[in-house]
């Protein structure tokens, strides 16, 4: 019986595609469960199958084995308690629509009134900086304005599982930071839960309470390593502790080995 504070739950998740030349095996075995209130990051050598994953646990792609419950329920399509923010964030918004008019289309499915619509809506431009520009369209925008629109889109939804894709692979350098310290103050002040995956490993140990290391594909979870940093972060404090540093270098030498192939195997299934 899962425990009561489990939100998504994951167990021996498999992933085999099927082609013309044979069988690709992506996701061999994964195994993990996230707390409610919990801020995950996903690491990874190149090519491990993250995204795989995370299209599994949205529903998006049927697994080949195993088991995603969302809230003790197994997850068989999209589910209405996760959003997703993508790392292509200009090809999931509409040009012909106003920051405002985007943020609001997923609430138009909703049993919803048109002025709590705009309250949700109003309230997520607020959290993420864009209230200015409600009126203006996406290409009018920067990218890191863009992405903050796909944010606001998500938060808008209200999920209780926010599922970001590399989110922010795109963008320089400084409006990364700056859109890692939003992420980091939306989990904490509106209580999101957070399953983030990147490339990038001093993201991971910046962001996150824990970080999945993932290994080589075929994948599984190589470690579940628990970030002991202070609760409060800030660019230039947390990243020049002592801590940081020893965190960051043991995942990357993690992904290191799993690249070359220095590692186990994944726990046998029961």
């Amino acid at each position: 019986m899962p425990d009561r504070s489990t939100l998504l739950r994951v167990e021996h998740l498999r992933k085999v595609y099927g082609s013309s030349t044979g069988d690709v095996e992506a996701i061999r075995d994964i195994s993990f469960s996230m707390d409610a209130g919990q801020l995950v990051c996903i690491v990874g050598p190149s090519g491990c199958g993250k995204t795989t994953l995370l299209k599994c646990l949205a529903g998006l792609l049927r697994p080949t084995g195993g088991v995603v419950e969302m809230d003790g329920s197994p997850v068989t399509g999209p589910s209405p308690a996760m959003a997703v923010v993508f790392q292509e964030y200009g090809r999931s918004l509409f040009p012909w629509l106003t920051v405002r008019g985007n943020v609001e289309l997923p609430l138009r499915h909703q049993k919803l009134t048109r002025a709590e619509r705009h309250t949700l809506v109003a309230d997520a431009l607020a959290a993420v900086g864009l209230a200015p520009v409600a009126g203006s369209h996406p290409w009018q925008l920067s990218g890191g304005m863009q992405q903050r629109v796909a944010i606001a889109r998500a938060i808008a939804y209200q999920p209780e599982v926010l599922i970001m894709d590399e989110p922010f692979a795109a963008v320089d350098a400084q409006t990364r930071a700056d859109l890692e310290d939003l992420v980091r103050e939306l989990h904490v002040s509106r209580g999101i839960s957070v399953l983030f995956v990147t490339h990038d490993i001093d993201e991971s140990v910046y962001l996150g309470q824990r970080v999945l290391v993932l290994s080589q594909s075929p994948t599984w979870v190589q470690e579940d390593l628990a970030i002991d940093l202070p609760p409060a972060r800030d660019q230039i404090t947390t990243r020049a502790l002592p801590r940081f540093t020893e965190l960051r270098t043991h995942v990357y030498d993690q992904i290191q080995r799993a690249k070359r192939g220095q590692v186990g195997s994944p726990p046998a299934a029961p």
